[in-house]
């Protein structure tokens, strides 16, 4: 199954995802059942206040195409109703790699839509904070964003690119399927470089605790030894032995 991993960065780890960051380990005809069987698109709402920021872990494999889409509503406190945003209102975007390095960082509007490939495989923090300290309309009040994850073969436009290479019903279908194929050899090729990292990590723990081992052994024996020559040079002193 799908794995959901949510955080939220300053006012922190609040926010339960919704959406699911990709964490397998079966097979591949396995693989090819869930691809065909699983939903195109992944959306979430949440809340932020005028100085939060929510940040999102996605799983991703390297050299794959992710496209949000959000759009913001604004709380107001008379009708006591969520109404949509004024265009003053934006949202900036940061996607972070594996490693630290940002990807996307990016002021949009009220409503919009980024886009970034990812270069290294793992975990991408996706973070969104409003302008407010700008807005004084959204001073102290609550923002809902409508966020929408679309990763992989699931960001093509299928429709549009039947209409544009003009093909059949049958060749549409066909291409889904190698696009599919594409993604979950990705997948497979992701899960494949976990493992290794994993068993990296795994033989050095276990050389750390050989070692650990063999130096408690060696600090047993030499203390050993100090306390037989201690005692010996005692019971000469008392003229015992």
């Amino acid at each position: 199954g799908a794995q959901v991993r949510a955080c939220a960065l300053g006012t922190g780890r609040a926010l339960a995802g919704v959406w699911a960051g990709r964490r397998w380990a079966m097979g591949l005809p396995a693989l090819l059942l869930l691809a065909l069987c699983a939903a195109s698109a992944r959306g979430l709402y949440f809340h932020i206040g005028e100085t939060e920021k929510r940040c999102f872990i996605e799983e991703i494999p390297d050299e794959t195409m992710v496209i949000g889409n959000y759009r913001t509503q604004m709380w107001d406190k008379q009708k006591e109703v969520f109404l949509p945003s004024t265009p003053g209102l934006g949202m900036h975007v940061e996607v972070k790699d594996p490693e630290g390095k940002v990807v996307l960082s990016r002021q949009y509007g009220s409503e919009g839509r980024f886009t970034f490939t990812s270069h290294t495989p793992g975990d991408h923090q996706i973070c969104l904070h409003s302008n407010s300290t700008r807005m004084a309309l959204f001073a102290g009040g609550r923002l809902r964003v409508h966020l929408d994850i679309q990763v992989g073969e699931h960001t093509n436009n299928y429709p549009e690119i039947a209409a544009k290479d003009k093909l059949t019903e049958l060749q549409l279908r066909a291409r889904q399927l190698l696009d599919q194929v594409e993604q979950i050899q990705k997948e497979q090729d992701y899960q494949r470089y976990r493992e290794e990292r994993f068993r990296l990590i795994s033989e050095s723990t276990n050389q750390r605790v050989l070692w650990w081992s063999i130096a408690q052994t060696v600090i047993l024996i030499l203390t050993g030894i100090w306390q037989m020559r201690h005692l010996k040079s005692f019971f000469e002193a008392k003229k015992l032995v």
